[in-house]
């Protein structure tokens, strides 16, 4: 499996890759991204797998007839029961500016890679397997993560998203060739299951000395906008005094994240700002930034956005600025299905691990069964370049994933 692993990895692995930095510019539904969607049509017509999608950017690859069986009605989650529906796996493809070649793209790799090993063992599923592909889960182009699944979900408005503009005015619905096409609840209702392999991202699988683990949580998180106004105006003529300087209102506003979130145990990240006029000799008229906010209880996680906002709203004021705060997305703390959660981990002798990090597999936790693996990153770095997997522990989370596939999907 190491090097059916290496071999496949390899037809994907320069696809995007930013010769200067060694990370990815993989934005959804731009060339670099487009291209690894035709890989994935090309891998699944390999397969025999009939490629749907859903109208939202969302790619979904059927080991099993796609038109036959009707909606899930028991799942095959809890194991006590036959059920019917298709078993959802798969990740996503498009990446944060210089990203990790792991992140999302493991996730698809590893779902062919799982079908190879039951198909090579003779096993034949009861119900459906379904490799998906989502689109714009990083939210790097348009600004809202897990647009793809949010979409199929109806957890966002197909007419907002439509709107969602890039750095350049491109919309989502220009973008994708057409406006998308919103909740699709007779497609969700076909899924009994999904789970999603994703590299880790942290340490813990390092401290545990395991090559795999089995997601159990993920922390409650979003993205708020702070837009500061200010006065534009000359650096060489204009007094200190005089100023009405929105980047100071926003240096201070990072700065308060920053103790805010070490205070109450938090994450807080400012890793996004556009400033205009942009000119080193010119005092800002705007500055925007963006807050990523994640704690593990969604009250700290309210009581640390709220705390910055009261101690930017407070230095605005000190600096004669202007203050708007946005929030962009939101994501409710998600617990895993116990049960299944459970179930997986004793099937693979594997630990149960929470994450900070945010995944398709959060958004669709509140509409089906949902489950996550991940596999151990030596580095424990991710969105970043620095992200890396062994190819025998990439090997061992297919391995993991067909059993698991096998338990669902093949009994």
């Amino acid at each position: 499996m190491t090097g059916r692993f290496r071999e496949l990895w390899d037809e994907i692995a320069p696809v995007g890759r930013d010769a200067d930095s060694g990370g990815y510019l993989r934005y959804a539904l731009t060339p670099a991204e487009l291209r690894l969607r035709e890989w994935f049509r090309a891998q699944a017509e390999l397969r025999g797998m009939p490629v749907s999608g859903d109208g939202n950017g969302n790619l979904f690859a059927w080991w099993g007839d796609p038109d036959s069986g009707g909606p899930a009605t028991a799942g095959p989650a809890t194991g006590d029961r036959a059920g019917t529906g298709a078993v959802l796996t798969g990740s996503h493809f498009d990446s944060v500016p210089h990203g990790g070649a792991y992140d999302g793209p493991l996730g698809i790799v590893s779902a062919f890679l799982a079908v190879d090993e039951l198909r090579a063992a003779g096993v034949t599923p009861v119900r459906p397997v379904v490799v998906a592909a989502f689109v714009e889960e990083e939210g790097a182009r348009f600004g809202v993560p897990c647009l793809g699944s949010r979409l199929l979900t109806g957890e966002i408005d197909a007419d907002r998203a439509a709107g969602l503009r890039d750095a350049a005015g491109v919309s989502f619905a220009e973008a994708l060739g057409h406006r998308p096409a919103g909740a699709d609840p007779a497609l969700l209702g076909r899924f009994a299951a999904f789970v999603e392999l994703h590299v880790e991202q942290g340490r813990a699988l390092v401290d545990a000395d395991a090559p795999v683990a089995v997601g159990s949580a993920i922390w409650p998180h979003g993205r708020w906008r702070f837009e500061l106004r200010g006065e534009g105006n000359h650096a060489g003529t204009t007094r200190m005094a005089d100023r009405r300087d929105p980047m100071l209102t926003f240096a201070f506003t990072v700065l308060a994240a920053n103790k805010e979130a070490r205070l109450r145990d938090a994450h807080a990240t400012v890793g996004r700002v556009s400033v205009e006029p942009n000119a080193t000799n010119a005092i800002p008229s705007r500055v925007t930034g963006w807050l990523d906010a994640r704690a593990a209880a969604p009250e700290t996680l309210d009581g640390l956005v709220e705390a910055v906002q009261a101690k930017a709203a407070e230095r605005a004021r000190r600096d004669g600025t202007e203050l708007t705060v946005t929030r962009e997305s939101a994501t409710p703390l998600v617990t895993f299905d116990g049960g299944l959660a459970d179930r997986l981990a004793g099937l693979l002798a594997a630990p149960l691990l929470p994450t900070g990090a945010g995944h398709d597999a959060g958004v669709l936790a509140a509409h089906l069964p949902t489950a996550m693996l991940f596999v151990r990153n030596p580095t424990g770095v991710s969105h970043s370049p620095a992200e890396s997997a062994t190819d025998d522990d990439c090997a061992a989370g297919v391995v993991a994933l067909a059993r698991v596939l096998e338990e669902l999907a093949c009994h």
